[in-house]
């Protein structure tokens, strides 16, 4: 008599990531956190645009737009309000699906300028607890410029803002952010690997060897190392192997389609990363100044590149969210 093959486990892969690691959902999709309960959701001006073009945000541009004319004179400050308009309801709505915090991002045109995102952060959170929601709710999110990093840095240790660095793709902007005790990073991986298969002669990755995979892996090792208070969370994924490969992460930001082939999978996860093994990494210690961190960007042609593409497009968006607020404001003065 032949002994009966073991049952596949029922567990999907999802479920075990969330056994490890924290789950963030990474849309603007209110049916998608409804579906995949997330504990935290961010959200970006890319996200924020397509989710704008869908029809059953309708009622929500509507009071973007309502409240930018009852508190904007000229159609740009109009314009400006109901971008920051939409951006907060949108947070506060996605705040009623999630039990954790929702990350808004100050807008990329602004990446370069510490005090206007200061400013810009402030008045997100000031707009959200006359919503009723506590800042403690809300993560600003901030590009990894040096400019950004040490405007999080004012947010943080002299106004209690939570702050979210994101576009990042160095082991140096990582370090920068934890000197400045930031709440979170955003350490992108697919982003890294399209670098990498544009610009070296190998195409393909297997999970544990894929660039972006090593580059979170070494963030997180040398945070748990040096015992920072900043916590990792890894972003923008190509496929389900790399977020596999991340099982321990702090936290993870994955996309719907994503989170979809995860709830699917039920293939068994391993807990790769972890604190025990990041105490017992061999990296140095290393110290950073801004013209340290400007050098090292400077060298890191990949992080060079992806930092500065990453602020074009996601200006672009904000660009193009504008123009549609602008015609509807057009039509309704």
């Amino acid at each position: 008599m032949t002994e009966p093959s073991p049952k596949k486990s029922k567990i999907s892969s999802l479920a075990q990531l969330k056994n490890f690691t924290v789950v963030v959902a990474d849309t603007g999709d209110f049916e998608t956190m409804k579906k995949y309960k997330p504990t935290d959701a961010t959200t970006n001006p890319s996200l924020i645009l397509a989710a704008a073009k869908m029809p059953q945000y309708k009622d929500l541009i509507s009071k973007a737009l309502k409240l930018a004319v009852a508190n904007g004179k000229t159609i740009e400050e109009q314009t400006e309000e109901a971008m920051d308009n939409l951006v907060v309801l949108f947070g506060t709505e996605i705040l009623s699906l999630i039990p954790g915090r929702v990350s808004t991002e100050v807008d990329a045109r602004l990446s370069f300028d510490k005090e206007a995102s200061i400013a810009k952060a402030i008045k997100y959170i000031e707009m959200y607890e006359k919503a009723g929601i506590a800042k403690e709710r809300i993560l600003i999110k901030l590009a990894s410029t040096w400019e950004g990093i040490q405007a999080a840095k004012v947010l943080e240790q002299e106004h209690g803002i939570h702050c979210n660095l994101t576009l990042l793709f160095s082991l140096y902007q990582a370090i920068a952010c934890a000197e400045s005790d930031v709440t979170l990073i955003s350490p992108f991986v697919g982003r890294i690997l399209d670098w990498h298969v544009a610009n070296t002669d190998k195409k393909s990755f297997e999970p544990l060897k894929d660039p972006g995979v090593q580059s979170v892996t070494n963030i997180y090792n040398y945070f748990k190392k040096f015992n920072y208070k900043t916590v990792v969370m890894g972003a923008s994924f190509r496929n389900i192997g790399e977020i596999k490969a991340l099982a321990g992460c702090d936290l993870l930001t994955i996309s719907p389609k994503l989170l979809e082939e995860l709830e699917l999978s039920n293939e068994p996860l391993t807990e790769y990363l972890t604190v025990k093994n990041g105490k017992a990494s061999d990296l140095k210690k290393i110290e950073i100044d801004e013209a340290k961190f400007r050098w090292e960007m400077n060298e890191d042609k990949m992080a060079n590149d992806k930092l500065s593409e990453g602020i074009r497009n996601f200006a672009a968006d904000s660009r193009k969210l504008e123009k549609i607020l602008t015609e509807m404001l057009n039509k309704i003065n």
